[in-house]
């Protein structure tokens, strides 16, 4: 199945709107779809709704950014009742720091030269509270101090380097905790993404399976085919459901669109399989 469980609207840090990415990932052969916001689920009564339009099978969706091992990790919810009381206000409380995370940001880049980063962000910013890295790299793009948005990242936004901040989010235990007491699926997102050593990644996958954790991305856009074969492996070996998602953002800055992945490696289970009375299908 051409499933496309990952992406971002202007609800987070993405650039279209949720009716925009319904259509996008329609028109590009997807066959069963979830947006995925940063911390947020705002968006989800929109997609939902473009989806069953456009003939499009829905699943709820979001990305709970979680602090472990000092290091951001990312945790994809799918299939979620998204009325939910308790992921509904641990979102909130999530989403709580990223004004303040901001403002240190704009200030270390003022030390380098670069003045009224706050200000120019909130400019690509759809809603304040999701303030994030991508809004200031946008910034930073459109005022010519960088060619583009990955090289805003490498030279001011990664740790050690002068607009890079960290925050503290939610727990691993918490994150998993509301998107399966909300009846939904809990995957941990591009696994190669955040170059753990062995011994810290297998307390990951560890930890995250003893809080009930159920699914792992195989393949998705920041991934290689070589990191596709290393999570198919390690995905047999914590018995994970595989998922797949392009993690879209805009379609000028994202390196794979809507649809455009290679498919799961056939000995795996994917993660919709376990997810289906609660796809949302169109009328």
């Amino acid at each position: 199945m051409n499933a496309d469980l990952h992406c971002h609207s202007a609800v987070s840090d993405g650039t279209l709107q949720p009716e925009a990415l319904a259509a996008r990932a329609k028109a590009n052969g997807v066959e069963l779809w979830a947006l995925t916001d940063h911390d947020e689920i705002g968006g989800q009564q929109r997609a939902r709704a473009a989806a069953s339009a456009l003939g499009l099978p829905y699943l709820t969706g979001t990305e709970i950014s979680v602090t472990f091992a000092d290091v951001t990790v990312h945790i994809v919810g799918l299939g979620f009742d998204a009325d939910n009381a308790a992921l509904v206000a641990g979102l909130r409380a999530t989403r709580g720091g990223r004004r303040e995370r901001a403002m240190e940001m704009s200030d270390g880049l003022a030390k380098v030269g670069i003045h009224g980063a706050y200000e120019g962000a909130l400019q690509y910013v759809g809603n304040p509270e999701l303030i994030s890295r991508t809004h200031f790299a946008r910034f930073l793009v459109d005022s010519k101090v960088c060619t583009d948005t990955h090289e805003v990242f490498r030279k001011y936004l990664v740790e050690n380097k002068p607009g890079f901040v960290p925050h503290r989010w939610a727990t691993l235990k918490n994150a998993v905790a509301w998107i399966t007491d909300a009846g939904g699926l809990a995957v941990i997102a591009h696994p190669a993404r955040y170059k753990f050593t062995a011994n810290e990644e297998y307390a990951l996958f560890s930890e995250f399976k003893a809080h009930g954790g159920r699914g792992v991305e195989v393949v998705t856009g920041s991934h290689s085919s070589a990191d596709a074969v290393r999570y198919t492996e390690t995905a047999i070996e914590y018995e994970l459901l595989a998922s797949r998602g392009s993690d879209f953002h805009s379609p000028d800055e994202s390196h794979t669109d809507l649809g455009a992945l290679p498919a799961l490696p056939a000995k795996l289970t994917p993660v919709w399989t376990a997810l289906e009375s609660r796809i949302h299908q169109p009328a």
